[in-house]
């Protein structure tokens, strides 16, 4: 399987950074670039930590909570400190927390909707969120911004592998075919909800 391969790709890397320049590993691929679509926050929750299923002392969110976690990467599969990222989905009911999509209404006030979080010294990231679920031309998905030291963005999208809504997703298909296993992350259960690792490569 090609996610397999991706982290067997991984997994080498690390043997190539443990074993020295006796033993070279092949690049990693960078994870490519989706569109932000029209829906980032035209304005910023109250909240923006990593927690996006509690929102003051608003219940619990909607919806199948997720723990998304994750690491940011150079192609040699080396951490990368310093570097900032984002993310932002619908809501159990599909509505964003834009101002032009909330005001259709139905919004879950009990779900923060974005968050942002810094990464370790190990490049890892976590944020507890909610399973994306779909809306009218779009399969479920997470977005993603990721600020580099220096001012280099990379802005893409987080797909669950596997769901038949893929195949019908514009933008996903707009994809390379070889890319898109990049970005595609496989759900598993995890207690009363899912979990998932999503890595990121920069070029």
């Amino acid at each position: 399987m090609i996610l397999l391969d991706r982290r067997h790709a991984l997994l080498g890397a690390a043997l190539a950074l443990a074993a020295g320049p006796a033993f070279a590993a092949a690049a990693l691929r960078p994870t490519p670039a989706e569109t932000e679509g029209p829906f980032y926050p035209d304005k910023m929750p109250a909240e923006t930590d990593p927690d996006l299923v509690h929102v003051g002392r608003r219940a619990l969110a909607g919806g199948e909570l997720l723990d998304l976690r994750g690491a940011v990467l150079d192609r040699q599969g080396r951490p990368i400190p310093g570097v900032m990222v984002e993310i932002w989905q619908v809501d159990a009911n599909g509505r964003y927390i834009h101002t032009a999509d909330a005001s259709r209404g139905g919004r879950d006030e009990g779900f923060q909707g974005f968050g942002r979080t810094f990464v370790d010294a190990q490049g890892a990231y976590a944020f507890r969120t909610i399973r994306p679920v779909p809306y009218p031309g779009r399969t479920p998905h997470i977005h993603y911004k990721v600020y580099r030291p220096g001012g280099r963005v990379l802005t893409t999208q987080m797909v669950i592998a596997g769901e038949p809504r893929n195949e019908q997703d514009d933008v996903y298909l707009s994809t390379a075919p070889g890319d898109r296993p990049l970005i595609a992350a496989e759900l598993r259960r995890q207690g009363d909800g899912w979990a998932t690792r999503f890595d990121i490569v920069l070029a």
